[in-house]
């Protein structure tokens, strides 16, 4: 079977670069058409300088990387240095990319790639706040049919907020982008919080990582000893959850991942709950079902593919 086009937008965040580097290790089952980067954990000129530092780190320097919305639709820029640090991807010393930024803006490169494909082909892998692609969606609305699925990582229903006591970070950042998404109708696959806390770094699975004696698995065991600081403080858990490798790991193996196919809505008028993504995961509403709203995991096979694709790169 041909490899599965796909598009990363992405706010890099070392759990954003682990996924980056999940997909540019399995090109059997997945074609990275693009990268294209949106503020969200740290600024733009910030996550697009490191999607490409991804990229050079997975020797993937042919990768396209685009810069695209430098704030949400309507509201300003919240962003995360509190978890991820002030480059997004503290940890280890990081030089400076030498891979070209490309020219074309993010939006523009979405829109083009999906009327230059044929029709559901490509499938969209946002893994931070979701403005470039609610702004492709509402500039050029002919795309939105072409799009083979959305598989994204954000929202929570049982493990509410993680920003606030309503919201998941991603969503809250941009939830006007969330709500043009999620109501579509394009196929939509989430990895909410409910999800990717059942994936959590132990010592064990950070020492697999080091034990690869490759510059990628020293880096991807040094960007989570510094990410799962914040986590065990506030969780109380042994690790921290690698959240958006779950998308790429659902489009290699979504034999490890169930759910639910439920209608989810996202809360933009209330000052309360903003954000929030209101799962009807007991189906008690008559809404019509436009997600399907993982719920758990087997979080020792995800470790073993990570394990087993990083050692390639």
């Amino acid at each position: 079977m041909a490899p599965r086009k796909i598009i990363i937008d992405t706010d890099p965040g070392q759990d954003d670069a682990v996924a980056i580097l999940l997909a540019l290790a399995s090109p059997e089952e997945i074609e990275v058409l693009g990268v294209t980067a949106v503020a969200g954990n740290v600024p733009l000129p910030l996550t697009e300088r490191n999607a490409r530092i991804v990229c050079e780190l997975a020797g993937k320097t042919g990768t396209k990387v685009f810069a695209g919305c430098d704030a949400p639709l309507t509201r300003k820029l919240v962003t995360a240095e509190h978890v991820h640090g002030k480059t997004g991807l503290d940890g280890p010393q990081m030089a400076d990319p030498t891979m070209p930024l490309q020219d074309q803006h993010a939006v523009e490169f979405i829109i083009d790639t999906l009327r230059a494909e044929q029709s559901g082909t490509v499938t969209l892998c946002p893994l931070g706040p979701l403005t470039n692609i609610a702004s492709a969606f509402e500039r050029a609305p002919d795309i939105v049919e072409k799009v083979q699925e959305i598989v994204l990582m954000g929202g929570a229903y049982f493990e509410v907020g993680n920003i606030t006591p309503a919201a998941e970070f991603n969503i809250y950042v941009d939830p006007e982008a969330a709500k043009i998404v999620f109501a579509s109708g394009v196929p939509i696959v989430v990895m909410p919080l409910d999800l990717t806390h059942k994936a959590l770094t132990t010592r064990a699975r950070v020492d697999a990582f080091r034990a690869m004696g490759t510059q990628v698995g020293d880096m991807v065991a040094a960007w989570t000893d510094f990410f799962e600081r914040f986590d065990k403080e506030k969780y109380g858990s042994e690790g921290a959850p690698l959240h958006d490798p779950c998308v790429i790991a659902y489009l290699i193996r979504p034999e490890l991942f169930s759910g639910r196919h439920i209608n989810v809505e996202i809360e933009t008028g209330s000052e309360l709950t903003l954000g929030m993504t209101v799962a009807d995961w007991w189906r008690v509403t008559d809404r019509p079902a436009n997600a399907m709203f993982m719920g758990d995991m087997d979080a020792g096979g995800f470790f073993d593919l990570l394990a087993e694709r990083l050692a390639r790169l």
